[in-house]
């Protein structure tokens, strides 16, 4: 499983072993908080942060009945009739045998386990067991709107007003301060003043009932403090993750140099604003030409051949550098060059060049030299729902309540002092391992084409009067598209998550159905058979069936993380796997050649991740008031340019049949 199905997300839809220090910094007391020391912070919060952790429910284990039904009902579409009949045949005799041993055991698993959910620990295990590169594989991003002042956008002025945004969140989030992420379904009851002084008062192992009763789901919040500090470590067989919440320096790369400052003084409070700005262009101006062994680029190996480079490292007298690297409070990356247009934007937020990125960091903000930024994020320890509602809340601090002005002078401070160039020992083992990763990253990355499209005749609002779901109609257009393009239809993920509930992570839309066949062959390959009304018919099923498949994932109702939980449990045992897992066509639906993730924020502009296997695609897109977007990658084996006609082309049908009237060929 990659980086694509766990993207882009809110709460109706949205990839472990670890070392940390201080990781219940937000169970802390709340610090006092005062007018004077208000720019060290975002605001305050009526409501502590984690007011709701200890109530929220327990991410629910289906029914083993359900999780079989809702199986097959997938499969449908994607199989012939035999194919169907036989892997009928194996999830029936799973779930009256072995698999129901299985589940029993699984559920007096999780009984046991109360402080956290069934699929957490597994989903960190697949995760940092994935010896592949994290680059491509898993890790995405996301690219920030410009800022609306255009004077703003320099990178210097940008890269310090954002560097202090999100040094303020990281303030407020650890003093408490920091408002619940909270779904409001009525947000006039729920999301007012008068509620949250009520809520705060409400012990915190009820307050999520509290919520519950004006229609409000509070998310869980525990991986947060995974932001900062954070980052995995490569270790033979199985990664880990490290946070040191004591450090207080941030990490700069810059043409593939490595630069370290405090951010935070002794006393905990932000450094100035003007000595960031006094640092940060210091090491804009300095001259360094890029290393000849880069070592960046390790990040991007595979990660036992990363993991055996770094015990080298280690060995050769570069402990304290890479301490340095791996406790920063995150990694700011500032690139030389400007971003020519969307395509380009993509390809250097989501891999680069692999010499300016420190990949395992839990994210990386990077600034372009005309200002475009990004949040380009390791996926093991959070999912999407955390980086969005940093990305939120960094984009609107930095342009409402920016710390420096284009007019701004940067302290008067020795800078060649407090910054400090980190500089690494390597001898012939570490400098032949970084030519190697750097060859193997740049003919990965030169096989990977993006590209971009704006559907620009109809988007939500035209769809909602027509109370379709402007999701389920994305969909159904790729659907759609596939089958213009290549005749078929094929396993497809759509990921939502399930922070509704206590250590929920994502579970799996499964776009593809018996719905979206019909209505894409009768527009596709016989339009003309058939009458507007029976094809708008035909959509309208397609969006209500979507909607509950949303509702029921959103409310842990899937059927692929209990399917996963179960193959885990089995693999566990030692004995060899149950034929149901044996399948191809279990194998087939878990080969996702269209894994998708949507998002909705004022802060984003765009994301995109590489598709999730070697002959598929991955679409990233976002459904606009009134147009569509859509960002899709794939490698040699799938054409993009013609998928993405394909998917203009089923737009356009849609609408028009929306509108009334018959397509045209």
């Amino acid at each position: 499983m990659a980086a694509g199905g766990l993207l882009f997300s809110s709460f109706s839809r949205w990839r472990g072993a670890s070392v940390a220090r201080h990781p219940t910094v937000l169970a802390a007391p709340r610090r006092s908080y005062s007018q004077d020391d208000s720019s060290q912070y975002l605001r305050r919060s009526l409501v502590p942060t984690m007011h709701y952790q200890k109530s929220l429910p327990r991410l629910p284990i289906p029914k083993l009945e359900d999780t079989i039904r809702r199986y097959l009902n997938a499969q449908k579409p994607v199989l012939d009739d035999d194919q169907f009949r036989k892997t009928e045949q194996l999830a029936v005799s799973f779930r009256d045998g072995i698999g129901k041993e299985l589940h029993e055991q699984l559920v007096a698993q999780d009984k046991k386990n109360k402080h956290t959910s069934y699929i957490s620990g597994p989903w960190f295990d697949m995760y940092l067991q994935a010896r592949e590169s994290v680059v491509l594989n898993f890790n995405p991003f996301m690219a920030f709107n410009p800022d609306p002042k255009p004077e703003y956008n320099d990178q210097l002025i940008r890269a310090t007003n954002m560097t202090v945004s999100a040094l303020r969140f990281l303030k407020t989030l650890r003093a408490g301060f920091l408002e619940p992420e909270v779904f409001h379904l009525n947000p006039s009851k729920s999301d007012t003043q008068a509620f949250k002084r009520f809520i705060r008062f409400v012990p915190s192992s009820l307050s999520w009932f509290g919520a519950y009763m004006v229609n409000a789901y509070p998310l869980d919040m525990s991986q947060y403090f995974r932001l900062f500090n954070s980052t995995r470590l490569p270790k033979l067989n199985k990664d880990v993750l490290f946070t040191d919440e004591s450090e207080r320096h941030l990490l700069v790369l810059r043409n593939g140099n490595f630069y370290t400052f405090d951010v935070i003084d002794r006393d905990g409070n932000i450094v100035t604003p003007s000595e960031i700005h006094a640092h940060l262009k210091y090491i804009l101006s300095d001259n360094s030409p890029v290393p000849a062994f880069p070592l960046a680029c390790l990040t991007t190996e595979n990660r036992d051949t990363w993991a055996l480079l770094r015990q080298e490292l280690l060995d050769n007298g570069n402990k304290e550098a890479l301490e340095k690297v791996d406790s920063a409070v995150f990694c700011l990356c500032l690139d030389d060059f400007p971003i020519k247009d969307l395509i380009h934007l993509s390809h250097t937020m989501l891999h680069g060049d692999g010499i300016n990125r420190w990949y395992d960091k839990s994210f990386n903000l990077i600034l372009a030299k005309g200002g475009t930024a990004a949040i380009h994020f390791e996926h093991s320890w959070g999912d999407g729902v955390a980086v969005l509602r940093f990305q939120n809340e960094v984009f609107k601090d930095s342009t409402q309540s920016p710390a420096i002005a284009p007019q701004s002078q940067p302290a008067a401070v020795d800078s060649s002092t407090a910054v400090r160039k980190l500089n690494f020992k390597l001898n012939s083992a570490l400098k032949e391992g970084i030519a190697k990763a750097k060859e193997k990253f740049d003919a990965t990355v030169k096989t990977l084409t993006l590209e971009a499209l704006q559907f620009e005749k109809g988007g939500k609002e035209l769809l909602k009067k027509q109370e379709l779901s402007p999701d389920a109609i994305a969909q159904l257009a790729f659907q759609m598209a596939f089958l213009r393009q290549y005749g078929q239809t094929v396993a497809t993920y759509e990921s939502c998550s399930t922070a509704a509930f206590k250590h929920g992570r994502t579970e799996t839309i499964r776009p593809a159905s018996i719905y979206t066949k019909k209505c894409s062959e009768a527009l596709v390959q016989k339009a003309t058979n058939h009458s507007a009304a029976e094809l708008q018919q035909m959509i309208a099923e397609c969006s209500k069936y979507h909607s509950q498949l949303t509702k029921e994932a959103a409310m842990g109702q899937g059927f692929d993380r209990h399917l996963y939980g179960l193959r885990c449990l089995a693999e566990s045992r030692g004995a060899p796997l149950p034929g149901f897992y044996k399948d191809q066509a279990y194998a087939l639906i878990n080969h996702n050649i269209l894994s998708t993730s949507t998002l909705s924020s004022p802060a984003v502009n765009m994301g995109g991740f590489a598709p999730v296997v070697p002959d598929g695609f991955g679409v990233a897109y976002r459904v606009h008031d009134n147009w569509i977007g859509c960002n899709v990658s794939a490698y040699p084996a799938k054409n993009v340019q013609e998928f993405l006609q394909c998917v203009h082309k089923s737009l356009e049908d849609i609408f028009t049949v929306l509108e009334g009237q018959l397509v045209s060929k």
